[in-house]
């Protein structure tokens, strides 16, 4: 009876602890949601020169994932923030190309530093600028953002339109 009751005030001990740090991470969690959602749909690519990074991009995949299949087709959407660094010349900056799987994008839309969808972004920089990038829709689950330059090369961003893992089974 001894044994029961020493287990039983353990137990209940150790759970009243744990649960006021429980609620505490559980409302860190539910304050930045909308944070780690986003940045689960975000990419990276960097291109160097001479082991100095000259062109960051960054891309966050907008769309929401859509379970059902009779889903409207709307379009891929994606906000993409641009360094490139103040050594590269006006020339080389018309040297980029964007494309979604080699199709071009139906729209560019520069976004101003105060426009309220950079807000939701988890990976931002002052220094960079950032563009609205509308493509046509695509039906596939899977599919690259390329982005390719004559002087710095090529770079592919994976995304998909539901979480990679499910493709891979790894963790990433």
């Amino acid at each position: 009876m001894r044994t029961i009751t020493a287990a039983l005030s353990l137990t209940l001990l150790l759970a009243g602890c744990s649960t006021k740090e429980y609620a505490k991470l559980e409302q860190s969690y539910e304050k930045e949601k909308v944070y780690h959602a986003k940045l689960i749909k975000t990419e990276k690519a960097q291109m160097y020169e001479n082991g100095l990074t000259k062109v960051l991009l960054t891309a966050t995949y907008l769309n929401e994932q859509n379970a059902s299949k009779n889903a409207a087709q709307e379009d891929e959407r994606f906000i993409v923030g641009l360094y490139v660094d103040e050594s590269v010349d006006n020339a080389q900056l018309n040297d980029f190309n964007l494309t979604l799987d080699n199709t071009p994008p139906k729209e560019i839309v520069p976004l101003k530093e105060n426009d309220q969808r950079l807000k939701l972004l988890s990976f931002k920089a002052p220094w960079n600028r950032f563009f609205l990038v509308t493509f046509p829709y695509t039906p596939k689950k899977r599919f690259k953002l390329i982005f390719e330059s004559d002087v710095y090369g090529r770079k592919e961003l994976d995304f998909a339109k539901k979480a990679k893992y499910t493709f891979t089974h790894t963790a990433f």
